[in-house]
């Protein structure tokens, strides 16, 4: 579980993931692999374009936990 998520300031969801990548706020982004390839795609993509860090977390449940909240997540990142 990515520990460093739990205590960083965030953002949870791909809405406001992308809404901090085009803000050029998102320092790393965090993708759940079992999450929708529509969703995750362009994200990965645009943080690829932007040199933004990508880790990949095993699973949306997982990735949720790390956020402290209850349903899963598809992605989320640690923002300036």
């Amino acid at each position: 579980m990515p520990a460093r998520l739990m205590r960083a300031n965030k953002v949870v969801g791909a809405k406001q993931t992308l809404k901090a990548l085009t803000k050029g706020q998102a320092q790393v982004v965090f993708v759940a692999k079992d999450a929708d390839s529509a969703v995750t795609k362009p994200i990965v993509e645009l943080c690829n374009q932007q040199g933004v860090e990508v880790v990949h977390v095993e699973s949306m449940s997982e990735l949720g936990r790390a956020c402290l909240i209850d349903v899963g997540a598809a992605v989320a990142s640690i923002i300036k």
